[in-house]
């Protein structure tokens, strides 16, 4: 009798009533070579950051007739992504830790070379993690515990995913970091036919950039004869970490604008950010149309020119104090900064930066000044280009405010690809 309940242990937990057994809680079985599934997992992180509770911090393991899905969601963020690499040997579910599992997998396949790692068979049974030197378990936890994220909205249109990551590395900068004011936290990203428009403001300075966008076929706002626009308030802080994935694809990205939140598909992956309320201010008004002067610099000589400002700045102890663009009686322009006491500023000469009038005439305001920071930000927007192109408008009669001056890349202030509006820094 005692052999033969060894061979055939009971079905339920002995003292438990069968209605009360535990359901399973990892039911998933797959394969999978180990250099694919990690790199789907660190994707799958993105949905995780602002977990609220283990149940969101562990990643959701679905395996089906249609392959293998890892799905994560923290509320903030959701994320779906197939592995067409891994073959499903028994269909279920299984929640699991993701930062456990991720570790553990890393840890089995220490010690072999990168290639080999990466080709290494990784075999999941629900909880059980297998490969052909060690067998260990992760955390299993229950299933119904997962919040899933709602079901993403249709595809609206395609865009060049490096041009996507182009338009991002020049407005993020420029996103508001006080959580006091949060509308500015984010990223206005608005389609309007075949363009879409990403801004960002912090109130000391405003970026709109335009990228081309194509139409899905199948949508019926964009197909439109006179398509309504689009828009969704992103969080900066989301889109400045999928950005990094966003720099190694090179094919395209759908975007959608659902009732809950922006999604962006790339290749196997769906990650669809929730909205903040709101929208970024209008700056159509904010924008000039027509300058007082257009002139070109050359962009290397003006960041030298920076980092040598910055550095003064620093040496002085006086953190916080602006650089001062200046213009002699020739039109001469020049970058130094404003440090020490007015006797001290009179002798300070400027670093020359090559420059060219296209239009107007030297500007009634002989100096403007900015913050290095931000300065630095604007002229790294304009990276591989030799030139950059600063917009600047007079002064009203009577008034002390210097206008805001505008960064573009071609010659006209109205240009489409990037603008950057910056406001100068007002001194005694």
């Amino acid at each position: 009798m005692a052999a033969d309940h060894a061979r055939h242990p009971p079905s339920h937990t002995p003292g438990r009533p069968i209605s009360e057994q535990p359901t399973p809680v990892a039911t998933a079985h797959v394969t999978a070579p180990y250099g694919p599934l990690a790199d789907a997992l660190t994707i799958a992180a993105f949905g995780t950051v602002c977990a609220p509770n283990p149940a969101q911090s562990a990643v959701l393991i679905e395996a089906d007739d249609t392959g293998l899905t890892l799905r994560t969601h923290d509320y903030e963020t959701a994320v779906s992504i197939t592995v067409p690499t891994a073959t499903v040997t028994r269909a279920g579910a299984s929640l699991l830790p993701l930062a456990q599992l991720t570790k553990s997998l890393k840890a089995m396949v220490a010690g072999e070379t990168k290639a080999t790692a990466a080709r290494t068979t990784i075999t999941l049974a629900g909880d059980l993690l297998t490969t052909d030197h060690l067998t260990v378990p992760v955390t299993g936890l229950p299933v119904g515990e997962f919040v899933p994220a709602h079901k993403p909205a249709t595809v609206a249109a395609h865009l060049d995913a490096q041009d996507l990551h182009r338009q991002l590395q020049r407005v993020l900068p420029a996103a508001g970091t006080d959580d006091t004011l949060p509308v500015l936290m984010g990223v206005q990203m608005t389609l309007t036919g075949r363009t879409l428009t990403l801004s960002t403001t912090d109130r000391y300075r405003f970026t709109v950039a335009d990228l081309p966008a194509t139409p899905h076929p199948d949508h019926p706002q964009t197909i439109a004869a006179d398509p309504a626009p689009l828009t969704a308030l992103v969080p900066a802080s989301v889109l400045n970490r999928l950005s990094k994935h966003l720099k190694t694809q090179t094919g395209t990205v759908g975007i959608a604008f659902g009732t809950f939140g922006l999604t962006l598909t790339v290749d196997t992956t769906t990650i669809t950010i929730r909205e903040l309320d709101g929208n970024l201010p209008r700056y159509g008004s904010m924008f000039p149309t027509k300058v007082d002067t257009s002139l070109t610099m050359h962009r290397a000589t003006a960041e030298r020119a920076l980092k040598k400002c910055r550095a003064l700045i620093t040496a002085s102890g006086e953190r916080g104090s602006p650089v001062t663009l200046r213009w002699d009686d020739h039109g001469t322009l020049t970058l130094a900064p404003r440090i020490g006491e007015p006797e001290d500023r009179a002798r300070i000469k400027g670093m020359t930066i090559a420059s060219t009038t296209l239009a107007g005439t030297t500007p009634t305001a002989r100096e403007v000044h900015a913050s290095p920071s931000f300065l630095k930000d604007a002229l790294e927007a304009f990276a591989g280009d030799d030139t950059v192109t600063l917009h600047l408008r007079n002064q009203k009669e009577g008034s002390t405010n210097v206008p805001p001056f505008l960064f573009t890349a071609g010659p006209h202030p109205t240009a489409t690809d990037y603008r950057h509006l910056l406001m100068p820094v007002r001194v005694s």
